[in-house]
C-alpha cells in the first residue's frame, strides 16, 4: 500500500517505533479543534471498543462517563478479534463502533486510507511524543505497550530469569513458559513476525521443543503466571505484569537486553457512527491529563510525554527498542498464524 506523504506512512511508523527509544517531542502543534459537548450529552450514548485490559478500559469508561454523564457501551476483547468485528461490521456497513482502539497501526492504517476515520485533533495532543501521532489526526495515541519477559520471582529469582529472547531456549526453562497467540493478540501477531523475520523460524520450533503453553491473550498467560503454573511469560504485555505487581503479586518484568517492542494503542473517531459528537469527545478526554494518569495507576504506560511511567517501571527512553516494520507485519500476518499454529500444534 503507498504511503501519503502528508501523513503517518508505513515508513514514519517504522521511525515512530525506533523513536520511542529516545522520544522526539513536538515543537509548535495546530489548534486543536472544539468539541460540541452539549451535542455529545444530547446523544448520551457512545460504543467503545478496545483491547486495552478489562479493568483498565472499564476504569477510563467510568471516568469519562461520571464526568460527562454520557453512557460508554464497552466491546472489549483481543486485539485482533476486536479488528475483526470492527471490519466486519464495516463491510456491512453497520458500524458498531463511534470509537475503536487498535495497537494494530497497520490495520490502523490501512482503514485510514480507506477513509474509515474522521480526522480530529483534540486538546493535550501536543503533549504526546511527536514520533508516535498522526500528523493527519486520523487517530490519537492513547497509551504504550512495552513487551517483556516476566516471571514469578519466588519461583524463578531475578538473577534466574531469562535476560535475552535466546534465553529462553535454555532447557532450564523447559515446562515454565507460556506464550500468547498472535491469532488472538495483535500485539503478539507484531511481535512474532517481527522476531520470526530477524531470528527465523527455528527460534520458534526451538521454543516449541522447551514445552511451552500457547494460550488466547495477556490475561491468560498472567493468569497461569500468577498460579505459578507457568512461571515465565515468554514474551507479553508488561503491564499486565506491573499492574500484577503493585497488586502485591510476586511478579518481574524483564525487557530483554538484546531488545523489545514498544508499540502504541491508538483511539479513532469512526467515520459514519451513530455517535460522533460523542465519539469526539471520547477522543479528546484520551488525551485529557486526569484520563492519562488512569494508566499508570494500572501497570500501563500513557501516551502523553508529561505522564510519569508506573511506578517501579522504567521510562521507554530507558529501555533498547526495536523497530517495527508494520509494512511487512500487515503482509506477513496471514503466513505468521498458520506458521506458528503449524509449529505450536506439534
Amino acid at each position: 500500500m503507498p504511503g501519503k506523504s502528508n501523513g503517518l506512512t508505513r515508513r514514519s511508523v517504522v521511525a515512530a517505533a525506533m523513536a520511542l527509544g529516545v522520544p522526539r517531542f513536538a515543537g509548535t502543534a495546530a489548534a486543536a479543534e472544539a468539541v460540541d459537548i452539549a451535542a455529545a450529552k444530547k446523544e448520551g450514548k457512545v460504543v467503545l471498543y478496545t483491547s486495552a485490559p478489562l479493568a483498565a478500559a472499564q476504569k477510563f469508561a467510568n471516568a469519562f462517563q461520571d464526568k460527562y454523564g454520557i453512557a460508554v457501551e464497552l466491546f472489549r476483547t483481543g486485539g485482533v478479534q476486536v479488528l475483526r468485528r470492527f471490519l466486519m461490521e464495516q463491510q456491512s456497513g453497520h458500524a458498531g463502533a463511534d470509537v475503536l482502539v487498535t495497537s494494530d497501526l497497520s490495520a490502523a492504517l490501512d482503514l485510514k486510507e480507506k477513509g474509515s476515520f474522521v480526522p480530529f485533533r483534540p486538546a493535550g495532543l501536543d503533549r504526546v511524543p511527536e514520533a508516535i501521532r498522526d500528523p493527519d489526526s486520523h487517530f490519537v495515541p492513547q497509551r504504550v505497550s512495552l513487551i517483556s519477559i516476566y516471571g514469578r520471582t519466588d519461583m524463578i529469582p531475578s538473577a534466574d530469569m531469562p535476560k535475552t529472547w535466546g534465553d529462553l531456549l535454555d532447557p532450564k526453562f523447559k515446562g515454565k513458559l507460556v506464550i500468547t497467540n498472535p491469532s488472538f493478540t495483535s500485539l503478539q501477531l507484531a511481535v512474532i513476525a517481527m522476531i520470526s523475520r530477524a531470528r527465523g523460524w527455528d527460534f520458534y520450533e526451538k521454543l516449541n521443543r522447551n514445552d511451552v503453553i500457547v494460550v488466547q491473550g495477556n490475561e491468560q498467560a498472567l493468569n497461569l503466571v500468577k498460579v505459578g503454573e507457568r512461571p515465565i511469560a515468554a514474551g507479553a504485555d508488561s503491564q499486565y505484569a506491573t499492574g500484577a505487581r503493585l497488586a502485591g503479586h510476586p511478579i518481574e518484568n524483564v525487557f530483554p537486553a538484546d531488545g523489545t517492542f514498544a508499540i502504541p494503542s491508538m483511539t479513532a473517531v469512526v467515520k459514519g457512527s451513530r455517535h460522533p459528537n460523542a465519539a469526539k469527545l471520547v477522543a479528546e478526554y484520551t488525551l485529557d491529563l486526569e484520563a492519562q494518569q488512569l494508566w499508570p495507576q494500572s501497570g500501563i504506560y500513557a501516551a502523553r510525554s508529561d505522564v510519569e511511567p508506573p511506578a517501579g517501571s522504567p521510562p521507554i527512553k530507558d529501555v533498547k527498542v526495536l523497530p517495527m516494520d508494520y509494512g511487512y507485519i500487515r503482509g506477513a500476518s496471514p503466513t505468521v498464524k498458520k506458521r506458528f499454529n503449524e509449529i505450536f500444534s506439534t
